[in-house]
């Protein structure tokens, strides 16, 4: 009788920068904080890192990243443990022997494993600083889009104040008979209207917040203020040139990895020696040898020569180099057009502000003063002051529009996680001291 046993042995941005005075927006279940002048970005700052610390999303990268390093750790171990077998037979003669084997990597297996794990463990690296990026800003921009609910909210509470005063007005002035009937409706029905729209911006506060929190959960007690000032401008941020952008890293070092697999095929179709060593002792009758032997055994490819996994390594690694090519046009254009949209949504801001559709409150006291002396119809009165309102909140929205557009241009130029780490360039120091 035989008995072999084998055991293996071994086992954004920038928001709070040149901007002063910004007028808290409170909101009972997400309170904001007013931001000092000489810390205007900590608070910010401070959110996204807890927002980092918080996502499940980056906590679900970070565990990827980690197996990346313990892959990375294995493939450069050694390919083969050695194996121990122990025979003992009794018959015409009885046979005890140890042995112990050991294939043996000549063809460089193990390099090869070990430069691939490499190249993916930074492609995973790349992966994770993206991943950072991109939470935070769907966050800044989940966050001024929040800020805007907040402020149309604002504004139409505003309005909703303004048609209750005129509705009790031309109440009044109904009595007194300086109005008619038809134009005591209308002051009505701009009542009811304004009801209505207020019930609507309150709904889409009330959207944006959960939209918010899908985010952030609740990490945040607090939430810094969206400045009422410019955003800075494009010129402030100097973008990384388009090879040194994170995707582009990732996208090679997915190729370097494709590379590497190639070279594992290619190794792979080498057969490994085996070598044995084997002892003991022989017993036959009285006569009892020691016996000691060695022996090198390799499998032959010829039913499988391992081609095919070649020519698939290969058509993956030219797959992973035509994608990088791919990723340096569209990175290459999406900076350009980030930079064009922001420039042109910034230009746009800025003549709002400095034209008159930006003079609400003057405005709105003006066509009450005409209305009041009669110099105006209550239908009129009604049409401006809708204009007026409706430009309002455009010229909100604009604004809001272009923060995001800004923390897109951030993104593309991959200078939003500098920030938000602390190693801000110097043009955008200088933005924020202004």
């Amino acid at each position: 009788m035989s008995v072999l046993r084998s055991v293996p042995i071994g086992a954004v941005c920038l928001l709070c920068a040149a901007m002063l005075g910004a007028a808290p927006v409170s909101h009972p279940s997400l309170p904001v904080v007013a931001l000092p002048a000489s810390l205007a970005s900590s608070p910010l700052q401070e959110a996204v890192r807890r927002i980092w610390q918080a996502s499940p999303e980056v906590q679900a990268g970070r565990a990827d990243l980690d197996a990346a390093r313990a892959r990375a750790r294995a493939a450069a171990q050694p390919l083969y443990n050695p194996s121990l077998s122990l025979d003992a037979e009794n018959a015409d003669v009885n046979r005890r022997t140890a042995g112990i084997s050991l294939p043996l990597d000549l063809s460089g297996k193990r390099r090869a494993r070990a430069s691939q794990g490499e190249a993916e463990l930074l492609a995973a690296e790349a992966g994770y600083n993206l991943l950072r990026r991109d939470v935070a800003a769907r966050w800044l921009k989940a966050w001024s889009t929040a800020a805007l609910a907040a402020r149309q909210s604002e504004l139409g509470q505003r309005r909703l104040v303004l048609m209750q005063r005129f509705d009790d007005l031309a109440a009044q002035r109904l009595k007194v008979g300086d109005i008619s009937s038809p134009e005591r409706d209308l002051a009505g029905l701009a009542l009811g209207e304004a009801q209505v729209q207020q019930a609507t911006l309150a709904g889409n506060e009330a959207a944006a917040r959960a939209a918010l929190l899908a985010i952030s959960g609740d990490q945040l007690a607090a939430l810094p203020v969206l400045p009422r000032g410019l955003s800075p401008a494009a010129g402030s941020v100097t973008p990384l040139p388009v090879d040194e952008l994170p995707e582009l890293r990732q996208s090679r070092a997915q190729q370097t990895g494709a590379e590497a697999g190639v070279q594992v095929a290619r190794r792979a179709r080498i057969p490994d020696p085996t070598l044995s060593l084997t002892g003991g002792q022989v017993r036959s009758g009285p006569h009892t040898d020691q016996v000691i032997g060695l022996s090198v055994s390799i499998p032959l490819p010829v039913l499988n020569t391992g081609r095919a996994e070649v020519a698939a390594a290969r058509a993956e690694a030219d797959a992973a180099a035509a994608r990088v090519r791919s990723r340096q046009f569209v990175l290459r254009a999406g900076l350009q057009e980030a930079q064009a949209r922001y420039a042109a949504l910034r230009h746009a801001t800025e003549a709002f502000r400095s034209g008159r559709a930006a003079a609400f409150e003057d405005r709105t006291a003006l066509l009450e003063k005409l209305w009041r002396a009669g110099e105006i119809s209550t239908s009129d009165y009604l049409v401006q002051l809708k204009q007026s309102l409706d430009t309002a909140l455009s010229g909100q929205a604009l604004e809001s529009q272009t923060w995001q557009t800004w923390f897109d241009y951030l993104a593309a130029a991959d200078r939003l996680t500098d920030w938000l780490d602390g190693r801000t360039p110097v043009g955008l120091n200088q933005e924020i001291s202004r």
